[in-house]
C-alpha cells in the first residue's frame, strides 16, 4: 500500500536564502512512515535535507531537533506548541522558519 505524500512549502527570511540559491521559498515532499501515517514535520525536513542539506543544518542540531533560536509556524501555529517533529502535515502545508528573537 502507498504511503502518503503531501507537498510542503517552507517559506524562509532572507537570512536563509543564501544556502537555497537566493529564493524566498522551498517545496518539498513529505512522505509518512507508513500508509496509515500521514506526512510529519520531521519528514519534510528529512526531504530538505537530502535536497538543500546546508539549509536543513542550521534548522537542525546535530541530535535532528529544531535548533532553539529557530521557530516554525506550521499551517499558522508554532511547530513546538503543535507537536514539534511529530507535527501532522495537511495537503499543501506552508511553513514559515523564523528566527526566535
Amino acid at each position: 500500500m502507498a504511503r502518503p505524500v503531501t507537498m510542503v512549502v517552507f517559506v524562509l527570511p532572507s537570512a536563509f536564502h543564501r544556502w537555497v540559491a537566493g529564493q524566498s521559498e522551498v517545496k518539498v515532499f513529505a512522505v509518512g512512515a507508513d500508509a496509515e501515517t500521514p506526512p510529519t514535520l520531521g519528514s519534510a525536513l528529512d526531504t530538505l535535507r537530502r535536497v538543500h542539506p546546508s539549509l536543513e543544518e542550521r534548522l537542525r542540531d546535530e541530535y535532528g531537533s529544531i535548533r532553539r533560536h529557530i521557530n516554525m509556524i506550521v499551517c499558522g501555529e508554532n511547530g513546538h506548541g503543535v507537536g514539534r517533529l511529530d507535527c501532522e502535515l495537511p495537503p499543501g502545508a506552508e511553513v514559515y522558519v523564523l528566527p526566535a528573537l
